[in-house]
């Protein structure tokens, strides 16, 4: 596979799990999850995803599993 098709390939799915992400924002509370650490201060917000990035994580773990079954 060349690169530019590489390319237009990523910028595709780059779209789509950003509209994705919009729709489904509204029923599912993804990035305030509880675990998620938050520390606000005065002048100061620190916001870490730890339990999104997770789910994340495992979601892509599955999509390339089941990617990797359908390429044998």
């Amino acid at each position: 596979m060349s690169i530019p098709k590489i390319l237009i390939s990523l910028g595709i799915a780059l779209v789509v799990i950003g509209i994705l992400w919009s729709v489904l924002s509204k029923f599912i509370n993804l990035g305030k999850l509880p675990g998620d650490i938050v520390v606000e201060k005065e002048n100061f917000k620190f916001y870490f995803p730890v339990v999104t990035c997770i789910i994340i994580s495992v979601a892509l773990s599955l999509v390339m599993y089941v990617i990797r079954l359908f390429n044998k």
